[in-house]
């Protein structure tokens, strides 16, 4: 996929991530992206490490599947650091 497809694929992965987390959220439109793609790239990683093939080369459900999930896991971490580092 090129960057393009990434970002966009980042970008719909982002936003689910973030419909499905509770609570409000420190990031804006461009920490929603940057989670995404970052989520994409680690539900790969995740997925490959599950026994999964690991690759996300579509737009296909199961590619957003594992970049939500990544992007999830990525959101619950930046909230919690973000809700640390404000309490600091």
């Amino acid at each position: 996929m090129g960057i393009l497809s990434w970002i966009l694929l980042g970008l719909v992965a982002g936003a689910l991530a973030k419909f499905i987390m509770p609570g409000k959220d420190p990031g804006g439109f461009i920490v929603t992206i940057l989670i995404g793609v970052a989520g994409a790239v680690l539900g790969g990683f995740l997925s490959r490490f599950l026994g999964g093939s690991g690759s996300i080369e579509s737009f296909d459900l199961g590619s957003i599947f594992i970049a939500t999930i990544g992007a999830f896991l990525l959101l619950l971490i930046y909230k919690l650091v973000m809700k640390n580092k404000n309490k600091a």
